[in-house]
């Protein structure tokens, strides 16, 4: 499978020592990689380093073989992204922030309408569409701020946490629509404290803690927690 994302040898560590060290780590076509660790592991941080929100101290960040720092806007139309909080104008509408955002990405105002309007049928949020998203539950903002992420049909997807506030019909929702962006050929990766969910989707299941990737564990496993918390435990004593 073709790599979307790569990051070789990546380091930043903040004064704190808290950051990430030496990661290795590629998000592959028509997969889904989950990125699980404890709080504080470092997930965010590396999130943040693959989309260009924070640089890197030493290594190298590269989108289909290019490095961040070259990559080309209509490159970066490419990619959908939702890190910690949803981000939308509390004033507008569900419907009007998703186009705005589509607009953002380069599309003409007739296609941003169309795919708004895609992306609200395929995530649910019909009987909210006209409503302010300052009004909207917490779980129906993190659902606009994932169709925000997803509308466009990006081929590299990184979303932070995103069952955040979700209901268990919205994580059936975000699980089809994962599904479906990897099967069309899309890179996703996820990071998720719900272990037995993300499990659920994911071909690759990546364990980072203390900023380093410690090892990986098999998606159908069985007790898969259980062995989460065995690879960390050993680690810390390690350490």
């Amino acid at each position: 499978m073709t790599a979307r994302l790569e990051l070789k040898s990546v380091t930043k560590l903040f004064p704190s020592g808290d950051g990430v060290s030496g990661i290795d780590f590629t998000i592959r076509a028509g997969e889904i990689h989950a990125l699980v660790g404890l709080n504080g592991a470092g997930k965010s941080t590396l999130m943040r380093l693959m989309l260009g929100m924070k640089r890197p101290d030493s290594g190298e960040v590269l989108i289909e073989g290019v490095p961040l720092q070259s990559l080309d806007p209509r490159r970066w139309s490419r990619v959908g992204h939702l890190i910690e909080y949803p981000f939308a104008y509390g004033e507008l509408s569900v419907r009007q922030n998703l186009v705005l955002a589509a607009r953002l990405r380069g599309m003409e105002t007739a296609r941003a309408r169309q795919v708004a309007a895609d992306i609200i049928t395929g995530l649910a949020l019909q009987k909210f569409a006209e409503r302010r998203v300052a009004d909207l539950s917490l779980g129906n903002r993190q659902r606009v701020g994932l169709a925000a992420a997803l509308q466009h049909a990006p081929d590299l997807v990184i979303l932070d946490e995103p069952t955040n506030a979700l209901d268990p019909s919205g994580m059936i929702v975000l699980r089809d629509t994962l599904l479906a962006r990897a099967a069309a050929g899309a890179a996703i990766l996820v990071s998720s404290h719900h272990l037995d969910e993300i499990a659920r989707i994911a071909d690759r299941i990546t364990v980072i803690n203390a900023g380093r990737i410690i090892g990986s564990l098999e998606p159908g496993q069985a007790e898969i927690e259980r062995a989460f918390f065995s690879l960390v435990s050993a680690d810390a004593e390690a350490a």
